[in-house]
């Protein structure tokens, strides 16, 4: 599990910056990539990654304001020709309502169609679990914002621990349906009489990750109860510490209000992203220390910058 920024900015994109648009790489884990946010251009930062257009499986569109939007017509075209004559796999958009009639008349004026399946979903204004799986449950909750915004919390669920092969080799038993069974917990009878319990023999769960989005917002405290416990909280930082009128009237959040939510929501790190394009890259070693005089753990990110989020073993 990997996220990788394909845009830093806010509002406007600058020389050094795009616009929002944010890659969750699941390649080891569904070989597939989900998106946050397509901004104006992310179609060309992906030209920058390694990432393969077929792969993207959802896109989550946090806000209907252009900086967070405008980019998605133009990836949406370009996947088709990822593929070849091949039809490629299905892909669903979430986002507020509104974003389905955005994708159909841009897509219908420009005369563009697509040789895949596009499905969407659109949240409810109170939010509330948008999907689930045996992999992953992804909820989302309204924020603060001028506009309807969303932010995303991505769980993935725990994984069944491993069998111990080498204890069970020892034993001398051999490879077969055997082992099968005792994955599955079960309880099996050898020839020799000995009884064995599958419990024994399989390791603890392992844990999952969770990883929570936030959408343009006013620090709020729908975001720290979205955020909690989370392994890793990507929240915006559009000013500076103390320009949290200026924050409030805009309806966005300052590099102290963000670690204020990380703290509060007793996560263990904090990424900030979304800058005014006041900001140069040379003023984000200030951005976060601001924000680590409240907060320790806090990367503060540029484009294309790739952070893992470790699995727990």
């Amino acid at each position: 599990m990997e996220l990788q920024f394909l845009g830093t900015g806010a509002g406007v994109p600058v020389k050094h910056r795009n616009v929002m648009s944010v890659a969750l790489k699941l390649l080891q884990e569904r070989n597939a990539v989900w998106i946050f946010d397509v901004g104006e251009g992310t179609q060309m930062q992906i030209l920058h990654t390694s990432i393969r257009p077929r792969k993207i499986e959802k896109i989550f569109i946090t806000h209907l304001h252009g900086d967070h939007l405008f980019g998605l017509p133009g990836l949406l075209s370009s996947r088709s020709f990822q593929g070849g004559e091949e039809k490629l796999s299905s892909l669903t958009i979430y986002g507020p309502a509104g974003i389905k009639k955005f994708v159909k008349t841009t897509l219908s004026i420009s005369m563009t169609r697509v040789n895949y399946e596009i499905d969407f979903y659109e949240i409810p204004k109170v939010g509330g679990k948008i999907f689930a799986d045996d992999q992953f449950e992804i909820s989302a909750l309204p924020l603060e914002h001028g506009v309807l915004s969303f932010g995303y919390r991505v769980e993935e669920k725990s994984q069944e621990g491993r069998l111990q092969v080498n204890r069970l080799q020892k034993l001398g038993i051999p490879f077969g349906p055997l082992f099968g069974k005792l994955k599955k917990g079960e309880k099996v009878t050898l020839t020799d009489g000995r009884v064995l319990d599958g419990k024994d023999f399989v390791g603890e769960k392992k844990p999952g990750r969770t990883l929570v989005i936030i959408g343009d917002t006013r620090k709020s405290e729908q975001a720290i109860s979205l955020a909690k416990d989370a392994d890793v909280l990507v929240h915006e930082a559009t000013f500076e510490d103390g320009k949290e009128k200026k924050a409030r009237r805009y309806f966005h959040s300052t590099t102290t209000q963000a670690a204020e939510i990380a703290k509060a929501a007793g996560v263990q790190k904090l990424i900030l992203t979304h800058y005014s394009a006041r900001y140069s890259n040379q003023d984000l070693k200030l951005l976060r220390k601001q924000a680590q005089e409240i907060f320790a753990e806090v990367i503060t990110v540029k484009d294309l910058d790739e952070i893992e989020i470790p699995a727990k073993f």
